[in-house]
């Protein structure tokens, strides 16, 4: 147990291009797996608070979707949140994939490093606007050279956006806990946020959701790049102990609706024992899972999905 006088607690804001790796750096500073971590990039729709401890600290971690340069509605309401959840926090961490923005100034770059560091660009931008400084984390430096790293570094200085910068592998843990000091040190003095036992204040039926969700990707993404969303419609305890969930997955079109279901529905029953399998373990006890497919079209203008995900429909 903390000392309740010693008590700190506050915000930390992770914001980035998608695949800068916030998801696997919050999952590593809380040791659960609390945000959706997959390769495809804009995974993460609402900012899943992640809660870390450290010493006294209590760091709620608000890992933002990825900050990019939008497009449809749903981006636009992904931005607003990412930036809405960098504005409430009493400190902000701007992660940035270095391999692939080192790439991305060579001929050896993907069109996803350069579109990676351009996303990074808005970001500064925007900081620089906002009049911000915040705290820089280059990820992924498994494996770089020093004197490389060095000089992205100092032309990152160079913008005037940062106060200081950390090093850091989030999916080896390399660096994280100097920077996990470092956030729980700017958490203003005060009693704990959440009981101690808690690590994420995603409500169930939403995480639910994108665990389904993940799972989904994971069989279907090659088919079915964004056209999916995944709704929690009922989640019930039963008196025996057990979980009752029902969930509808939504695409846009019906011709997506046999990619989802797979031959004689195979593709959606892996998908239910894969999701199945994970709820049991998070919530604990047995999980009955119900899973159903429908085809609309219109689901990314739903408001009752961006209600879900704490996502602001009007923006």
């Amino acid at each position: 147990m903390t000392n309740i006088g010693n008590q700190r607690a506050g915000f930390a804001a992770i914001i980035g291009a998608p695949n800068a790796g916030k998801s696997t750096l919050v999952n590593h500073l809380t040791g659960t797996k609390v945000s959706i971590v997959t390769q495809k990039v804009q995974t993460t729709r609402f900012p899943v608070r992640g809660i870390a401890i450290e010493g006294d600290a209590q760091i709620v971690l608000v890992d933002t979707p990825g900050i990019f340069t939008p497009r449809r509605r749903l981006d636009r309401a992904m931005v607003a949140s990412a930036w809405g959840g960098a504005d409430g926090a009493d400190v902000v961490v701007h992660l940035i994939d270095a391999a692939s923005h080192i790439a991305s100034e060579g001929k050896e770059g993907q069109a996803a490093d350069r579109r990676s560091a351009e996303d990074t660009g808005t970001i500064i931008a925007a900081l620089k606007a906002a009049g911000k400084q915040v705290i820089l984390a280059l990820n992924k430096i498994d494996g770089m050279r020093r004197d490389t790293l060095l000089a992205l570094s100092h032309t990152m200085f160079e913008t005037g956006v940062y106060s200081e910068v950390y090093m850091i592998s989030a999916l080896s843990g390399d660096g994280v806990d100097d920077l996990k000091q470092r956030l729980a040190h700017a958490m203003p003095a005060g009693h704990w946020l959440y009981p101690e036992d808690q690590s994420a204040d995603v409500p169930m039926r939403v995480l639910a959701a994108e665990i389904t969700r993940e799972k989904v990707y994971l069989r279907v993404h090659e088919e079915l790049p964004y056209s999916a969303a995944v709704e929690t419609t009922a989640f019930e305890d039963k008196a025996d102990g057990s979980a009752r969930i029902e969930q509808t997955i939504y695409v846009e079109r019906e011709s997506q609706r046999p990619i989802v279901l797979g031959k004689g529905g195979q593709t959606l029953k892996w998908i239910g024992q894969k999701s199945r399998e994970e709820l049991t373990e998070l919530l604990d006890r047995p999980v009955h899972l119900f899973i159903t497919v429908k085809v609309d079209p219109k689901w990314q203008d739903s408001r009752a999905l961006y209600a879900q995900f704490g996502l602001n429909f009007d923006v």
